[in-house]
Parts: C-alpha cells; structure tokens; sequence
C-alpha cells in the first residue's frame, strides 16, 4: 500500500564531471545515475520513510536494472513499473554552465518509459494520499500523458490530493496539446509547486503578486508552493503569504534534482501533519543535501539528516 504515489518517465543521466563542456565536444562524461524527475521525487519520499510508489517503465537492458535496483534499494514499491524489451530504458545527457544554465539531450522515444498505462481499478492504492505530477512527465508523450491524467482523475475520485510541479524542460515539449493537458492536471490540482517563470506561464500573467492571485481562481487550489533557486521558497494560502523559507546553505555539487527533492519532503511533512513552516523547512533541507552530492538522487537524504540540516539552520 502507498500513501505517496507518482507516475512519470524514469530514466538514466549521463553527466559531464564538470561546468563548461558542452555536450558537442569530445570530453569525459559520469554516470549512468538513475534520474527522471518523478523517479527522484518518489525515492526522497521513501527514503524519508513513507510509503511510496512509481507507475512508470524501463527497458529489460542495464540502465532499467541500474534504476530498479535503486528504487527498490530506497524502499519504492516498484511493482507498477513496466519491464520491457519493446524499447530501451531513457537516457539524458547533460551538462552544466558557470552561470547556472543546463543543456539536456533526451532519449526517449518509443521508450518502456512512456510506455506505461493507467491502473485499470484502484485496488492496491486505495491508501494514497497524495498523488504527485511533474510537468516534464506531460511533455515527454501526449499518449503518456492522457494516461497520466486518467490516473489523476482516479486518485482523485478516491480523495487523494493532486500535488503537481509544473517543471518544465522546453527540450521535451513536442506537441503544442500538452500546453493544454498541463492546465488540466492544474485545475485537478489542490496543491502547486512551480517556478516563478511557471506559475507566470501557468496564470499568463507576469507581475508575480498578480499571478499568484490568479492561480488561486482554481477553487481546487489550496497551497501554491512557489520555489525561486537560491533566494528560497515562499508558501501561499488563499488567505495570502503564510511562510517565506530560504535556502539552506550547502557546497554544491549538483543541483539537479534539488526541486524534486524539496517537492518529496514538504508532501512528507503535509502527510506527517506538520504545519506548513515545518514542512517547507523539510523541503530546504532536502533540497540541499540533494544539491550537495554529484548525481540526481545521490544525497543522503533521511529523516536523520533532514532533521539535522533544519537544527543546524534553525
């Protein structure tokens, strides 16, 4: 039984050691790590020791047995993760610049990855809570993502809260459609955890105090979580600003994933019944001890650690 569940592509990134190299040159790469925003999420959320699960798919080749072995090490129920030799597991290549851009190459086409559909009933998630959706996972396949939405609609009929990151990654976008898929999933949405330019792309508006007000037009929205990198968190009610979080200090390694990791925690903390300060609280310490190990999901992130990092910035 999970009470946290996503369902998203899960990949492999294959990643420059260092900032500066573009992906055109001849140079040393690391990895593979395992990836895939819904895939961090969903390992952060059980390795803070709740029960969680991943609808998903990876190719029966080495990279899905490089993902699965660390899903299942972390404590994910993986046991709605498509296994397939129809395709390849997906892959990104990336790399990082000196002023904080990133350049991504996505292999994902006709991967199991995209593969994956809806649960035909609800039976063995009928304890989910929480129902989690990444913005990259709508634009990876229009197919995909109608099967993504179906299961939303099923969470949701059976009460579970619809969170959703709208994390979009322009490289990804294919097919104009998901533009309107993702509006739907947020519209079904109670809580929003975007960027300052998503919740602008999101509301169409670009002054942030008149978006945020139009986000909260959606009579299903109940918290708009708004992330903005290094100058922290802010967290929004109806009512208006409740919490402005900052950053946890941290050298960083690599920030991918940091967002994913933020999002996993503070639905940890909404799901232990902390209050909403506590929560964004466990969401920047996640956040930064994900941002400061190499790798995607490589931090050592653990109801220990988490609890640490908030006493030492507290």
């Amino acid at each position: 039984m999970a009470e946290i569940l996503t369902m998203g592509e899960l990949l492999v990134e294959i990643m420059r050691p260092r900032e500066d190299v573009p992906l055109y040159d001849t140079d040393h790469f690391r990895g593979p790590f395992p990836s895939g925003a819904p895939g961090i999420f969903i390992s952060t959320a059980a390795r803070l020791g709740h029960s969680a699960a991943i609808i998903s798919g990876v190719g029966a080749d080495d990279f899905g047995e490089n993902i699965m072995r660390r899903l299942k090490k972390d404590g994910v129920d993986v046991s709605r993760v498509l296994v397939s030799d129809k395709g390849n597991t997906g892959v990104a290549f990336v790399t990082y610049f000196a002023d904080g851009e990133r350049k991504f190459l996505f292999y994902m086409d006709n991967s199991p990855c995209v593969m994956a559909k809806a649960p035909e009933t609800p039976e063995g998630l009928e304890d989910v809570k929480y129902m989690h959706i990444m913005g990259c996972a709508l634009m990876s396949n229009v197919d995909f993502a109608h099967e993504i939405v179906k299961t939303v609609d099923m969470m949701k009929a059976q009460g579970a809260k619809i969170s959703f990151d709208p994390n979009v990654r322009l490289e990804m976008m294919r097919d104009p459609a998901v533009l309107k898929i993702l509006q739907d999933v947020f519209k079904k949405s109670a809580i929003l955890m975007p960027g300052v330019s998503e919740l602008k792309m999101l509301s169409g508006e670009e002054e942030l105090e008149k978006a945020v007000e139009k986000v909260f037009e959606n009579p299903e929205l109940e918290l708009l979580v708004l992330k903005n990198g290094s100058k922290g968190s802010r967290v929004y009610t109806k009512d208006g600003l409740q919490v402005e979080m900052s950053v946890y200090k941290v050298k960083q390694e690599d920030a991918t994933g940091a967002g994913d990791s933020y999002d996993a925690a503070f639905i940890c903390g909404l799901a232990e019944g902390k209050s909403l300060e506590e929560a964004a609280q466990m969401g920047a310490a996640a956040g930064a001890l994900n941002a400061a190990a190499f790798g995607p999901m490589e931090g050592k992130i653990s109801p220990e650690t988490v609890r640490e990092m908030i006493r030492a910035n507290t």
